[in-house]
């Protein structure tokens, strides 16, 4: 499925909630379920414009990321311009997000619209090649239009849970045996939703951004390296605040304590994204 599909894809999934939403206000609170259909039709058109536009902005002002200017961090700069100019895409605008947990991650709606953040820790704890290599795998994310269905994603995971404690506070409406049920479900349901949602999008993207950063930098061992050095950073040090609806924007999980495999982890398994950049490098297929 194409960038453009997700992204319509991701637009009627949020659709979808928000209009289910305000049929279930309609039904626990007794209101006209008309007006409450087409206020969540009104407000799922205005959602999804803003989220289109302003998402990138979201996320950074989340995590708090400042744009830097090329006086502030002039050797970064010079390596994405270096790396954005062998993928051959325009500079993105580059970020710092104050906090100690190594990580990065990439937003923005479009390449030419594209930000890449990258946290103080990962800036103190990797070399110069390993940050290269992590920023050349974000930057294949911008390449393959990834930024704007991960942010979207990470918004529509904050929605969702916002439908679970609505459902939930909601059961204590008019229709309290009714209300008692959906609360259930939405307790049950509504949170497998989003780790679908995050799954749909994000493991199988982060292969592909891993073989296209070491394809952009040329250096698939330091990326290597960089995996293994970020997830044991944040196994120690796990990142405080933010919204664990994010966690699939970053370059490894940076809410995670240990190592999360199988069906339910948000990223593929390290290991295996170590093993894979190690045959690339053997290989000399990058």
């Amino acid at each position: 499925m194409g960038g453009t599909a997700r992204v319509a894809l991701l637009m009627a999934m949020l659709t979808g909630l928000l209009l289910a939403m305000g049929l279930v206000a309609g039904y626990l609170t007794g209101t006209n379920l008309v007006f409450t259909f087409t206020f969540a039709l009104i407000m799922a058109v205005v959602l999804n414009i803003a989220m289109y536009w302003y998402a990138d902005r979201w996320v950074l002002r989340l995590y708090k990321a400042k744009i830097v200017s090329e006086a502030e961090e002039p050797e970064l700069h010079r390596t994405v311009e270096r790396l954005a100019s062998s993928a051959r895409l325009p500079k993105p605008r580059v970020a710092i997000i104050p906090t100690d947990t190594p990580n990065a991650f990439a937003t923005g709606r479009s390449p030419s619209h594209s930000v890449v953040a990258v946290t103080q820790g990962a800036m103190r704890l990797l070399n110069k090649d390993e940050l290269e290599g992590v920023l050349g795998h974000e930057l294949a994310h911008v390449k393959n239009r990834d930024m704007l269905i991960n942010t979207m994603a990470a918004i529509i995971g904050a929605v969702i849970t916002y439908v679970m404690w609505f459902s939930i506070f909601a059961g204590g409406g008019r229709r309290r045996g009714g209300g008692g049920i959906l609360a259930i479900l939405a307790m049950v349901m509504i949170p497998f939703c989003a780790m679908l949602v995050r799954l749909s999008i994000s493991r199988g993207r982060e292969y592909g951004a891993d073989h296209g950063g070491a394809s952009i930098s040329r250096k698939p061992l330091a990326l290597a390296s960089a995996l293994r050095s970020l997830q044991s950073a944040v196994r120690n040090r796990p990142m405080q605040g933010g919204n664990p609806s994010t966690s699939h924007m970053f370059i490894v999980n940076p809410f995670a304590k240990v190592s999360m495999r199988g069906l339910f982890s948000t990223h593929p398994p390290t290991e295996e994204r170590i093993r894979r950049l190690e045959e690339m490098a053997r290989t000399g297929r990058f």
